[in-house]
């Protein structure tokens, strides 16, 4: 004969079905609630505009126009109203894969006729959202940049190498982030052949002509140069600051000098952006 507990059979008791003796000694047990996936929170931010995307121009010092744009996201979601809290929790409970998704097709959708620059975190390479072929980054009709952390290690190289390189055969191009942010390992530039590098803003803040720090941006630029890549400068918050980063030989640069991020892609004010150009080529 089997014997199976209340639990077992699905049967629930009341309080009034239980003996008095037992019924003085419960106390009734609390479960906490489940707490949602930050991929399921940020999907319903989406739907009701408190997660958004945000454009940043980057400028092309040659051709003097806006390059492209880079995609960044915004929350006024309570408790995550800074980026980092954002991403953090996504990578947190393990979802930072399906979210990375979402924030892409948000991009491209708000973004639909101009080069691209999407974030990638190292958490992404995880998990399998990234190689799917429904992807919005592989369905803009132009570039995109998939920006690589490079203050980050790879854990776990080949795979991610792996990663990229189907990537890739996909038409999409690789940019590392924030060259010279921690300990930079310049073989990560040789070894993921990146199309484009980005110098960290810690290198351009307050950088001026004639100065170590414009000497060892210069050699950055030189190097990135010589490599196949092209480099852009970011943090350029001042004219003097864009002065001395043309001057380094850079052919790209970003910043709130030259426009500050926006939901709606921000324009750029040429006939201030042209004076400062000209009087820093003369």
């Amino acid at each position: 004969m089997s014997s199976f507990t209340d639990d077992e059979l699905g049967i629930e008791l009341t309080e009034s079905d239980m003996p008095a003796a037992a019924r003085s000694n419960t106390r009734p047990t609390l479960r906490p609630m489940a707490r949602p996936m930050m991929s399921d929170v940020i999907s319903n931010g989406i739907d009701d505009g408190s997660v958004y995307i945000a454009f940043q121009p980057i400028v092309d010092f040659q051709l003097h126009q806006v390059f492209g744009y880079e995609a960044l996201v915004r929350s006024t979601l309570e408790g995550l109203t800074s980026p980092l809290e954002l991403i953090g929790a996504a990578c947190s409970d393990g979802s930072m894969g399906k979210v990375g998704r979402l924030l892409r097709r948000l991009a491209v959708d708000g973004c639909p006729d101009a080069v691209l620059f999407l974030n990638l975190h190292p958490a992404e390479f995880a998990q399998p959202w990234l190689v799917r072929p429904d992807d919005a980054m592989v369905e803009h009709d132009h570039d995109i940049y998939l920006e690589v952390t490079e203050s980050v290690p790879l854990s776990h190289y080949e795979h991610c190498h792996s990663v990229l390189k189907e990537i890739r055969s996909r038409g999409v191009r690789i940019a590392i982030d924030d060259l010279g942010a921690g300990y930079s390992n310049l073989k990560y530039i040789i070894d993921l052949d990146p199309d484009i590098v980005k110098l960290d803003r810690e290198l351009i803040k307050d950088i001026r002509r004639d100065s170590r720090q414009h000497r060892l941006v210069t050699s950055l630029v030189e190097m990135c140069t010589c490599l196949g890549a092209e480099v852009v400068a970011e943090g350029i918050e001042t004219r003097d600051e864009l002065m001395a980063v043309i001057d380094t030989g850079a052919r790209f640069g970003q910043g709130y000098f030259l426009g500050r991020p926006n939901p709606v892609l921000p324009g750029i004010d040429w006939k201030r952006l042209m004076s400062d150009l000209t009087g820093s080529l003369q």
